[in-house]
Formats: C-alpha cells, sequence, structure tokens
C-alpha cells in the first residue's frame, strides 16, 4: 500500500515528511536509505515521521540520510510546526522529540520560531569521550591552517562542534568535516560546523552535517554557533546566521532558552511505494 508524504524544505535542508497517525510507519535504516536516495528515492537530507502524541500536538522522529535516527532537527522542526499550525488554524504548536518538548510560533507569511530550549554546554551533555573545555576545546581534530583557533562544542539535543574560521569559503569542509564527524573525540559522532564572524550580529556559517553530508542549511548548527560564538564573546546573544540556503535569525535569551526563527516551504506531494 502506498503512503502519502510531503517534501518540505527550510533553507533548502529537505525533508520528506509522513504522517503516521492514521496508519503505522516504522521505516528500517535500508528504508530510510532507500528514500533519501537522490538519485533512485525521493532524496532528501532527513525523514520525518509525525506521530499522535497524549500530550503534544505531535510527536516527531528524525532520520538522516544514513539511516540513523537522530534525537533533533532544528529546520524539521519548524517545517513540521508550520505544517501543524496550518491543520488547526493556531499560532502555536507544541511537538514532542526525543530531544525534549519543543514549541513552534507563527513569526509571520511562512516563518516559524521554534524554543530550541535550553543549549548541553558540559562536556557530558555533548557528549565527548573524555573531560575538556567546552568553550575553547584543547585538542586538535585536524590539522589545517584556518582551523587553528580552538573550537567550541553545544549540544543542540545533538552534538556540534564549531570552528571559527577567518574565510569560510576557503574552508575545504567536504575533506575535513567526515574526519572530524568521525573523531574519537565524539562517541555520537558530531555535526561540523564552520563559522566565520562577520559582525557582532552576523555569523556566515557552513555545516558538515553526521550522516548527511555539507547542508544547505542546519537549524541546530546555527543555533550552535550562536552559542559558541556568544560564550567566546565573538558575538552578542542574536545574531542573523547566513547559510548556504538563505537567513536564520537566532536569539540565546537571557532565561537560556534558544530560539531560531526562520521560512518554511514545501515543495510537492507524492507517494511512497
Amino acid at each position: 500500500m502506498s503512503r502519502p508524504f510531503l517534501k518540505m524544505n527550510g533553507l533548502g535542508n529537505d525533508f520528506v515528511v509522513v504522517e503516521t497517525r492514521t496508519a503505522p510507519f516504522a521505516p528500517t535504516a535500508d528504508e530510510v536509505r532507500a528514500i533519501a536516495n537522490r538519485e533512485t528515492g525521493v532524496g532528501c537530507d532527513q525523514l520525518i515521521v509525525v506521530e499522535a502524541s497524549d500530550t503534544a500536538d505531535a510527536h516527531v522522529r528524525f532520520w538522516n540520510a544514513d539511516g540513523e535516527e537522530v534525537s533533533a532537527c532544528g529546520n524539521g522542526t519548524r517545517c513540521v510546526g508550520w505544517l501543524l499550525m496550518q491543520a488547526s488554524g493556531r499560532d502555536e504548536a507544541v511537538i514532542e522529540t526525543k530531544a525534549g518538548r519543543l514549541v513552534a510560533t507563527r513569526a509571520g507569511e511562512r516563518l516559524v520560531s521554534v524554543d530550541m530550549g535550553l543549549p548541553g554546554l558540559e562536556w557530558r551533555e555533548i557528549p565527548l569521550a573524555s573531560e575538556h573545555d567546552t568553550v575553547s576545546l584543547g585538542v586538535s581534530l585536524y590539522d589545517h591552517a584556518d582551523l587553528m583557533a580552538p573550537p567550541g562544542c553545544v549540544s543542540m539535543g545533538n552534538p556540534h562542534v564549531v570552528f571559527f574560521v577567518p574565510d569560510v569559503e576557503s574552508v575545504p569542509i567536504a575533506r575535513i568535516g567526515p574526519v572530524v564527524e568521525h573523531h574519537p573525540l565524539f562517541p555520537q559522532q558530531v555535526n561540523v560546523g564552520f563559522a566565520q564572524i562577520v559582525a557582532a550580529d552576523r555569523i556566515r556559517l557552513r555545516v558538515w552535517e553526521r550522516g548527511a553530508g555539507l547542508t544547505r542549511a542546519c537549524g541546530t548548527g546555527a543555533c550552535a554557533a550562536l552559542v559558541a560564538a556568544a560564550r567566546r564573546e565573538l558575538t552578542g546573544r542574536h545574531a542573523t546566521l547566513e547559510l548556504d540556503g538563505g537567513e536564520l535569525f537566532i536569539e540565546w535569551r537571557d532565561d537560556g532558552h534558544v530560539i531560531m526563527t526562520g521560512p518554511a516551504a514545501v515543495d510537492f506531494m507524492g507517494e511512497l511505494p
């Protein structure tokens, strides 16, 4: 029996979204990889499954293109939040994820803000394999001239390491990203951000996403980059993040919560075999 899906994207970070509140769907890793394959499947960075919840508007699960289920996806949460608000007619949606309970609110025409909660800043929360200072990591992860400044580490429900570089366009991310992603310091692997500080309220960011590769946008990566930069006093506590797919506005509020605001788009509808 075929199953309908929506193809969505947040700044070019694209998703296959499947609603399972009327019929169960528990994809295997092989099935996820088949759906995500851009040559033989639908093609996407992540598969998203929207399930029923007794305590929220929906329970949402995420799988990377490599078939691994992950706890968090910022752009994906924003897209699902928009769908739920469109369906309910309300300006708020509560979403349960493995990373916790997230609240999405309408911020304009096809704009959604998501309260991503509190960032994890302790080394066990990232997690790291051993104790290190997560503000300024004293470990060489890759030998490259642009990576001399120590990176910072942040968890946004998933692990991130953020390098601060003088010119993000000149960094060979496709070569560095997979090496750092699988570094033994990160037992759950890691998303790798490369951030160029443009101004106190603007960051140019590119992200090598674990299990997906170089992506046009990464919502949790943008949140992690702002938090890492603010902890180093490279920026203030809010900034516009310039990603390959467009811009996100990130605020690290005084109460510790990280708020991400950006667009959500529907590309097309289809059916999975």
